[in-house]
């Protein structure tokens, strides 16, 4: 049996411009949500049009190319790994979030979705 590995390729459309961060330690991070259209008929026969959004997280490198690429409704290709994170909030409720770690980006022509 092949090695199990932590991964997740997905095509959509860009939510809106990429949040940049920019660290002390000079490593940079820019926040992304994706949008990844599913269309299929429900029990009755009708038509549907679901949206999914996904948390994208890229970091150093990979950010320049999102920085200067990537803007609202861009369509691109990303490949990554999940990556689980908790945190307790200002209430102190414990929260629990999944974000997609890109390793891989490609902007492609919306044609091609």
């Amino acid at each position: 049996m092949d090695r199990v590995r932590n991964s997740v390729r997905l095509t959509g459309y860009a939510s809106a411009d990429p949040i940049i961060v920019n660290f002390a330690t000079g490593k940079k991070m820019a926040r992304l949500s994706l949008g990844v259209h599913e269309f299929y008929k429900n029990g009755l026969g009708e038509a549907v049009d679901q949206t999914q959004w996904f948390n994208l997280i890229f970091w150093n490198q990979k950010v320049d190319l999102v920085e200067n690429v990537v803007k609202k409704g861009a369509a691109m290709r990303v490949e990554g790994k999940l990556s689980a994170q908790t945190y307790t909030d200002k209430n102190g409720d414990q929260r629990y979030t999944t974000e997609i770690v890109i390793h891989k980006l490609e902007v492609i022509d919306k044609y091609e979705l």
